[in-house]
């Protein structure tokens, strides 16, 4: 016989479904955490993903945007630093 059924309020849903999407852990693992059904949280996360289908899409593709333009700049910060040590030292050599 099943035990007395809980019931979960709309901040705790939304909270469970943020730790499977922004950890990437498997609901499984985040379930056991959570100490709720792995099947309840896998129907929440499903739903929520049904819901926001455009919008988790749209923040992936700025996501991968803002990494790739993050990539660059740390590439270009690495260049100049470059740079400017070499000036450094042509200045040392001009100055004796």
């Amino acid at each position: 016989m099943a035990g007395k059924r809980r019931k979960f309020d709309a901040e705790f849903r939304e909270g469970a479904v943020r730790i499977v999407a922004e950890t990437g852990k498997p609901i499984a693992q985040v379930a056991e955490d959570l100490g709720i059904n792995e099947t309840t949280l896998a129907s929440w996360v499903s739903r929520a993903r049904r819901a926001g289908g455009a919008t988790a899409t749209g923040e992936s593709e700025e996501l991968a945007r803002l990494r790739r333009e993050n990539a660059q700049l740390k590439k270009d910060n690495k260049e100049l630093a470059m740079e400017r040590d070499v000036l450094k030292r042509c200045m040392v050599l001009w100055v004796k």
